[in-house]
């Protein structure tokens, strides 16, 4: 009776983190879409400073973080010291501000499908530069996203989604989302340095370091450069509260949905945690094109098959590998 009670326990505890992750960055994805193509107000203005965007992230994720490390620390050291984050801070700041840009350009299916290939170059760096052998089906499963993503950018896009993009360039957009996952790969691997030199680093201790860098880096990009928008941001933002609002939630969803994020790795471990956001990135795409109004045709909806099977097919052998690995532990 005590193992099916605590069975239960999991089961809830999974759902409850699947409807976090969904609502957090689904209802993100949103806001997101809405403020990159959204008319504000009765002179029917756009907001154009989307870099703001992070800068605001930041600093909320950096408030969030300092709150949870206070709250649930236990008070011991040993973590990685804030300077160390420095590097990755910065690829952090400039990637990000690419994938959003990206919005001003290409839809959010488009750009959603574009950020999903991130396998696409950590294999291609794996092999080209450090002679990784991966295997046929690895190679599928890349081919099935590559071909899925670049199918989908060659065929045309619907009249009604381009005129609410700012400035369509479908080449400009998705370079700017490849360029945005060619940083992550580089924050990523420094991420993964810093934790395997301080084994006692905790996720919040990463939150913190992360986005206490990114607010310096944003906050001089935006306010102390000549040709920074962060007043005008500002500005724009005392003129319409209901854009003003809009950014604040966008903020807090990506906080609450980190959050779920640390709960499901910690309790289920990453594989979950991939599987969860990669379904979460295809429901996104369809409430994107049902509710916001970025109708997709029947050929770009097989793109997407094509882009979540070859995701799919990564999880399911990355689940074969773990099983194959615990049976090897028990033997």
């Amino acid at each position: 009776m005590e193992s099916h009670g605590s069975g239960l326990r999991r089961v809830l505890l999974l759902s409850f983190c699947v409807a976090g992750i969904w609502a957090a960055y689904i209802y993100q994805g949103i806001l997101q879409e809405t403020l990159s193509t959204k008319k504000f107000g009765e002179d029917g203005k756009r907001f154009e400073h989307l870099a703001f965007l992070n800068l605001a992230q930041n600093v909320i994720c950096l408030v969030w973080s300092y709150i949870m490390i206070k709250l649930w620390s236990n008070g011991g050291s040993g973590g990685a010291p804030w300077w160390t984050y420095w590097s990755a801070g910065i690829t952090n700041t400039i990637g990000p501000a690419m994938g959003i840009e990206a919005l001003k350009y290409i839809s959010y299916p488009a750009q959603v499908l574009a950020k999903s290939s991130k396998m696409i170059p950590v294999m291609l760096m794996g092999s080209l530069v450090y002679g990784i052998r991966y295997t046929l089906p690895e190679y599928l499963c890349t081919f099935l996203v590559a071909g899925g993503v670049s199918m989908f950018a060659l065929l045309k896009t619907s009249s009604k989604t381009i005129s609410k993009l700012a400035h369509p360039n479908a080449p400009l957009g998705y370079g700017l989302c490849f360029l945005n996952l060619a940083f992550d790969g580089f924050t990523n691997a420094t991420q993964d340095s810093i934790t395997a030199r301080y084994p006692k680093t905790n996720a919040w201790d990463i939150m913190l370091g992360m986005n206490l860098w990114g607010t310096i880096y944003n906050m001089v990009y935006m306010f102390g450069l000549p040709h920074g928008s962060g007043f005008e941001a500002v500005q724009f933002c005392k003129q319409h509260p209901e854009a003003a609002w809009d950014i604040l939630m966008y903020c807090l969803c990506g906080a609450v949905g980190q959050n779920f994020i640390f709960l499901t790795i910690s309790r289920f471990g990453s594989l979950a945690n991939t599987t969860i956001t990669t379904t979460r990135k295809f429901v996104s795409i369809v409430v994107s094109s049902v509710l916001s109004g970025n109708p997709l045709s029947s050929k770009q909806w097989g793109c997407v098959s094509m882009v979540f099977g070859g995701l799919s097919y990564q999880i399911y052998l990355k689940w074969r590998k773990l099983q194959r690995m615990q049976k090897k532990k028990r033997a």
